[in-house]
C-alpha cells in the first residue's frame, strides 16, 4: 500500500475529530457557567480514552480498516488527542496539516466518511459522552465533509 493511501485515514480521522471539535458553537444551559468542550468531555484523559476506542473501532471496521494497514497507530492517536484537546479549549497544540491538503486526490467516498463517523459515535457511546456534547461534535461534521470527500 502506498504511503499516500496509508496516511489517508490517519489524517482523515484526525481531521474529522479536529473539525468536529473546532467548530463548536453550542451554548451552555441557561443558568450554568460556561465551560469549554474540553472540560465537558472530561479533559485529556477522557479524550485519550475516546480516541483509543475510536481507533480500535476503525481497526476492526472492514469497510475502512484497509486504509490503515500500514499507519503508525501511536502517531495517529497522538495527533487525534492533540487536535481534540487543542480545538476543544485544552492546553495541547496540534501542528498537523489542513484537511484539504491532506485529502486532495485520495478519492474518499461518502461511504468511507460515514463509516468513520459511525466508528466515532460508537466510541462516544462506549464512554457515555452526554447527548449534548455528542450533538455538538457530530453536528459540526458537515463543514468538514467537502474538504475530505471527493466521491459522493
Amino acid at each position: 500500500m502506498s504511503l499516500f493511501v496509508r496516511n489517508f485515514f490517519m489524517y482523515a480521522a484526525a481531521g474529522l475529530l479536529m473539525t468536529v471539535v473546532a467548530c463548536s458553537t453550542t451554548e451552555p444551559p441557561i443558568g450554568k457557567a460556561s465551560s469549554s468542550l474540553y472540560d465537558r468531555l472530561g479533559g485529556k484523559p477522557a479524550i485519550t480514552a475516546v480516541v483509543d476506542k475510536f481507533v480500535g473501532n476503525v481497526a476492526t471496521d472492514a469497510r475502512i480498516n484497509g486504509r490503515f494497514a500500514t499507519t503508525d497507530i501511536p502517531r495517529l492517536k497522538g495527533h487525534l488527542v492533540d487536535q481534540i484537546c487543542s480545538a476543544s479549549g485544552g492546553p495541547c497544540t496540534y501542528s498537523g496539516r489542513d484537511m484539504i491538503t491532506t485529502h486532495k486526490g485520495m478519492g474518499i467516498t461518502n461511504a468511507e466518511f460515514s463509516a468513520l463517523v459511525e466508528d466515532l459515535v460508537e466510541a462516544l457511546n462506549t464512554f457515555k459522552v452526554p447527548e449534548t456534547e455528542q450533538k455538538e461534535l457530530l453536528g459540526l461534521l458537515g463543514p468538514m465533509k467537502p474538504d475530505i470527500v471527493e466521491i459522493p
